[in-house]
């Protein structure tokens, strides 16, 4: 039997479906790209969830007609299929719910975003720095099975092969929903290449994943920005550019301060500094709203806390833990190897259960 209050809250979005089916047939949504992206999105997200919706009430009735048949048949070959039959549905069934209670969330204005993500190795040296390059390439690994699209916009490398800081771009269909939680410290558990006594090392990795800003979210004055050019330098300082081509470009009323030299066009780091500023002006703006209004720590999960050490890759046991929601994976190694979903899903689950609890409560 199907919950009444799922099916409560399904039957209420129907109204704002036809409301998005309406505002897409406009002509004049085409001229606003990002409005129409997200309506698109939004309209998307609950056509998905109309039809798995009643593909879970179908998988429900075959379970109880299954049920009904088993009560009253005495061919045990017949009660056996049914039986069969009744745990593939219920199989299925649990699946497709968990699936309806993450589309019954309301959305993250976010979600609809692009990303910029940057990765910094904190504690560690040379081992966070190699840590940060393989994190990354997980990252990049994930965004492919994604079928998003990957830009990198800056990078600076160390001599032994691993990533001093690096700024890049995913755009596609849900990017910001699954990667808003890879934001915070990651740990790191293991004995260094260059351990000759077989300790284990702990280091530690940022990430900040921040929404990419449209124009309307934030007010900046021309006279807010001030842009110097310099000469792109390598590791160690060397000049690796003879003409001043990097571009740093400062919000006077922050002091927030971006630097691009990944380009030799002047022209495009300055572009990409731009970038990756107002995505961090935005995430400012939103954490500083998400503060405002949050009754607790918890509700400020996503929001780009780089403070707070989420997780913890340990890999001498195996192990992927996520602090936040107490959920580990033991199948490290495909975990860097970009299946996130591994850990994800449970914290998907677990995310969406609070967020359901929440909102009951509120009603």
């Amino acid at each position: 039997m199907v919950p009444e209050d799922i099916a409560g809250y399904v039957e209420k979005l129907k109204g704002r479906f036809a409301e998005l089916e309406q505002k897409r047939g406009d002509p004049a949504i085409y001229s606003r790209a990002g409005e129409f992206k997200s309506l698109s999105q939004e309209h998307r997200k609950l056509a998905t969830l109309f039809s798995d919706f009643d593909a879970w009430v179908k998988a429900l009735k075959d379970i109880a007609d299954n049920h009904e048949l088993m009560a009253s048949e005495s061919d045990p070959e017949m009660r056996e299929l049914a039986a069969a039959e009744i745990a593939e549905l219920e199989k299925k069934a649990a699946s497709l719910e968990d699936g309806i209670q993450l589309l019954l969330l309301p959305p993250d204005p976010n979600d609809s975003k692009n990303i910029i993500v940057g990765i910094k190795p904190a504690a560690g040296g040379d081992e966070a720095a190699l840590f940060a390059g393989e994190l990354c390439r997980a990252y990049m690994y994930f965004a492919e099975k994604q079928g998003w699209k990957v830009e990198i916009l800056d990078q600076t490398d160390t001599d032994l092969g691993g990533i001093k800081d690096i700024s890049f771009s995913l755009s596609g269909s849900d990017v910001y929903s699954l990667m808003k939680y890879e934001s915070g410290v990651h740990r790191v558990q293991r004995v260094p290449e260059t351990e000759s006594g077989g300790r284990v090392h702990t280091s530690t990795v940022t990430v900040a994943v921040m929404p990419e800003a449209e124009e309307v979210e934030l007010d900046i004055k021309p006279e807010d920005l001030r842009f110097d050019v310099f000469r792109s330098s390598g590791p160690g300082g060397q000049c690796v550019n003879t003409t001043d081509s990097a571009v740093r470009v400062t919000h006077i009323p922050t002091g927030l301060s971006v630097a691009s030299q990944q380009e030799k066009s002047q022209h495009r780091n300055k572009e990409i500094a731009l970038r990756i500023l107002y995505a961090r002006l935005l995430e400012q703006k939103q954490a500083e709203e998400a503060a405002k209004h949050a009754a607790d720590k918890r509700s400020q999960v996503g929001t780009g806390d780089r403070s707070e050490r989420i997780r913890t890759y340990n890999f001498p046991q195996n192990r992927v833990t996520d602090h936040r929601y107490n959920v580990s994976c033991f199948d490290l190694p495909k975990v860097m190897q970009g299946e996130l979903d591994l850990i994800l899903d449970q914290i998907l689950k677990i995310a969406c259960e609070q967020r359901l609890e929440e909102l009951r409560n509120q009603q």
